[in-house]
């Protein structure tokens, strides 16, 4: 995949993955263990599907810049490889350029 594709899926999942910080800062303290619905952070535009785990489930997965929250079969293995697997979901990790990116937009950072 060319490096200005790999931009682009970076910029759309990082978009996401901001989505997913709010709803995370909207539970409740103490509600950490409550399931929440988090946007699935894949590439693909026209996704707008939920995701169901606990602000602490995607906590682990946001403790890793280059990792991302999807669901099954939305991983671009051009980009990304799975690390984790789950029923609901996958987790995602960048790689090369959009991996760099992943680091770059991490709001965390």
């Amino acid at each position: 995949m060319d490096e200005s594709l790999q931009r682009r899926v970076a910029a759309n999942e990082a978009m996401f993955r901001g989505v997913n910080e709010a709803i995370e800062r909207g539970v409740w303290h103490g509600d950490e263990s409550s399931v929440a619905a988090f946007r699935c952070e894949c590439a693909r535009l026209d996704c707008n599907q939920l995701v169901p785990l606990t602000p602490r489930e995607y906590e682990a997965i946001r403790a890793h810049p280059r990792r991302f929250l999807l669901l099954p079969g939305h991983d671009n293995p051009e980009v990304e490889s799975v690390v984790v697997t789950h029923e609901a979901y996958v987790v995602v990790e960048k790689r090369d350029e959009a991996g760099r990116l992943a680091d770059a937009s991490d709001p965390r950072s």
